[in-house]
């Protein structure tokens, strides 16, 4: 019994007790569902956790179409790290990576960065490298700032 059991619940994965219980009684097998849940229970077997499905890039009506990068200066992000020094004081960290070569083009460390900053480091980078056809950032508050969005 255990051996069949176990051959189902390996064969089909995503099936709980009570559906191994049916196999076992179509295979001619009479079983009460209490004796396959108590072996089930033994032999350590358990249905894996339904995977999320992935979201969608974009809107049904295509508003917000997230650009992959097709050659260099296409699509540059950036977003903030946060870290600790060993005495406990935090610092962050603005990073500017290019999408399609995958060269961080700037890192500027602060205890305390604003939206000024964000500003002065993206236009180093435009007199540095050019102007890139998109760039694409997170909703922080350093984000969405006024000036950073004219």
């Amino acid at each position: 019994m255990r051996e069949k059991i176990i051959s189902f619940a390996s064969q089909f994965g995503r099936y709980g007790y009570m559906r191994v219980t049916a196999l076992v009684r179509a295979n001619g097998t009479l079983v009460n569902h209490k004796r396959v849940q108590r072996i089930w229970r033994e032999e350590g077997l358990k249905v894996p956790h339904r995977q999320p499905k992935r979201g969608r890039l974009w809107l049904n009506d295509g508003s917000c179409v997230r650009h992959r990068a097709s050659y260099k200066n296409h699509v540059w992000s950036y977003d903030f790290v946060h870290d600790r020094t060993h005495e406990g004081k935090t610092f962050r960290m603005l990073n500017v990576v290019d999408e399609f070569s995958r060269e961080c083009l700037s890192i500027k460390v602060k205890r305390k960065l604003t939206s000024f900053d964000v500003l002065e480091t993206l236009a180093d980078l435009f007199l540095a490298h050019g102007q890139p056809a998109f760039i694409r950032s997170d909703n922080g508050p350093e984000f969405v700032a006024e000036q950073l969005r004219k």
